[in-house]
């Protein structure tokens, strides 16, 4: 068997490729955003021509894998934990439709939230929509389990997720790969011509077979290979390990456990493995990163009679990521702890870029606010976002993509004045062009600055959406060609983005203002390239 050194990320991308994937969908949000791009530059997915383009946000990644599998062939969809959010109304009703050909959708949480507004837990979706749910342990599960996934879909008829965690997809492990990549599906059109039409008549029905499918999915969780169950003779404590968790298990007990222990990878939870520990154990113990999601069926599963320890009665911490030191603390092993490094180093916060051109911006943005005061500017979820810091402190709010533009809209609504909104180009083409239409249809009195780096930078420097389209788009949606206007994010032109701000102030109505030069990074990989 071949074997390559993969990250967890990159180990599903070469999973779905050998598993036939004819296309992925995805919009880059960090730690998700390598699956694509190992895909992108992989050499067999360029000679068979796999469909790799990013998407405009995962709403459209998810419908248009939706769309490949309806066609018949299998797919791929990734995002971060919060881009499910956005994809949720069509990831919950193709749970309904069911697919055609094998369908998984692989989101990366980030708990401890390194690069994300929450650390929100995406079991619960798939929970909440009644679908399987594969949790790989390390890297060498997930590339098994983007293979299987594919295969439990179209055995199943149902879209399958594959939920991975940030230590997990930013660390490397050798991975076996298996001797024969398989071939692409044949395009086939879905038998019943109904399946995805949800009027309520037909959406009645297909819910009704989702919920049929539950005792089968149930019955294949307690057959996985990727659950199991180990004896041990101390039976004071059960533990039960979901995901990466029974890695930190195992790195406190690197030979036999001495406890009983149920490894969960596989979605819904294995009952019968779980009933089985709990018939020999006086009390248990759950390892789960995220929120406390088995924790808390396990209580329902149990009773009152068994002790159920772990993230809720403060033997895990309720917040942030695990780790093999937390999870000795709570088996009660003594440990001689290394130094905190926040002892050890001096923390120095993130900064904008030198030379980037949202300094520029943000220079002249606090010139005209010192008219009006403080808490004026909205803004949104990118580098940018850094505006929030010292030096400049200009910005005020940054809660999901696209939020400040529609955030400024309420506010104008509410009175306040100037109403200020601040979006990267990249983040307007995902979720703010909406924004801007409702802005436009109220002639809100607004002014909004798209920061055009040409790029979505925070991620990597992928190719924005709305790369020569801004103007166009804006007008477009109906803002008065009067009222966009371009200029080069330079200091040169400091004194012309101050006019321009204080003109479109006075303007009693919707303004674009799109201060535009490409991202230094991209610039510097560019010029190397």
């Amino acid at each position: 068997m071949h074997k390559k050194l993969l990250l967890g990320v990159e180990a599903i991308g070469q999973g779905a490729i050998d598993a036939g994937i004819s296309g992925v969908y995805a919009y880059p949000g960090t730690p998700s955003t390598e699956i694509t791009e190992y895909i992108q530059e992989n050499d067999v997915a360029i000679a068979r021509n796999i469909h790799r383009q990013w998407s405009a946000n995962e709403k459209t990644a998810m419908e248009a894998a939706l769309g490949m599998s309806y066609a018949g062939k299998r797919t791929l969809v990734c995002m971060k934990h919060v881009g499910l959010n956005v994809a949720a109304d069509v990831f919950m009703n193709i749970a309904v439709t069911g697919i055609n050909g094998g369908m998984i959708i692989a989101v990366a949480d980030d708990p401890s939230m390194h690069s994300s507004q929450n650390e929100q837990d995406s079991r619960y979706y798939g929970k909440f929509a009644m679908v399987p749910v594969l949790e790989p342990t390390d890297q060498q599960e997930a590339y098994d389990m983007a293979i299987a996934g594919l295969e439990l879909s179209e055995k199943t008829g149902v879209p399958v997720m594959i939920r991975i965690t940030t230590r997990l997809a930013h660390s490397r492990s050798g991975v076996r790969l298996i001797e024969t990549a398989k071939e692409e599906n044949k395009i086939s059109l879905p038998k019943d011509p109904m399946q995805f039409v949800l009027l309520p008549h037909n959406a009645r029905k297909r819910y009704n077979l989702l919920l049929g499918l539950q005792e089968r999915f149930a019955k294949l969780a307690e057959e996985s290979p990727f659950n199991c169950f180990e004896e041990g003779e101390d039976r004071s404590l059960g533990i039960v390990c979901c995901g990466i968790a029974f890695n930190y298990f195992r790195e406190n007990y690197p030979g036999i456990s001495p406890y009983p222990v149920v490894k969960i990878s596989q979605y819904p939870l294995p009952e019968k493995l779980l009933f089985r520990l709990e018939s020999q154990v006086d009390e248990i113990l759950v390892l789960e990163e995220g929120y406390p999601l088995v924790e808390e069926q396990l209580k329902g599963f149990f009773g009152r009679g068994k002790k159920i320890h772990g993230r809720l009665d403060g033997y895990l911490p309720r917040a942030g990521e695990l780790n093999p030191d937390l999870v000795a603390a709570a088996l009660k092993i003594e440990k001689q702890l290394p130094q905190p490094a926040a002892e050890i180093l001096v923390n120095r916060p993130p900064a904008l870029c030198k030379g980037c051109g949202h300094h520029d911006t943000y220079r002249a943005l606090n010139e005209v606010m010192e008219e009006y005061g403080k808490g004026k500017v909205f803004s949104d979820i990118g580098c940018y976002t850094l505006g929030a810091l010292p030096p400049y402190n200009s910005i005020y709010s940054c809660v999901d993509m696209g939020a400040s533009v529609t955030m400024a809209k309420g506010a104008a609504d509410a009175g306040l004045f100037p109403s200020i909104a601040v979006v990267g180009d990249s983040t307007f083409t995902h979720s703010g062009i909406t924004g801007l239409l409702d802005a436009v249809n109220e002639k809100s009195n607004i002014v909004l600055i798209i920061g055009d780096n040409e790029s979505i930078s925070m991620t990597g420097g992928q190719d924005s959406s709305a790369v020569g389209r801004l103007e166009s788009i804006c007008e477009g949606v109906g803002v008065s060609p009067d009222h966009i206007h371009v200029l080069e994010s330079l200091p040169k032109n400091h004194e012309l983005l101050v006019s321009l701000l204080r003109k479109e102030i006075a303007y009693d109505g919707v303004s674009v203002i799109i201060p535009r030069r490409e991202c230094i990074q991209k610039q510097a990989r560019r010029k190397r390239s």
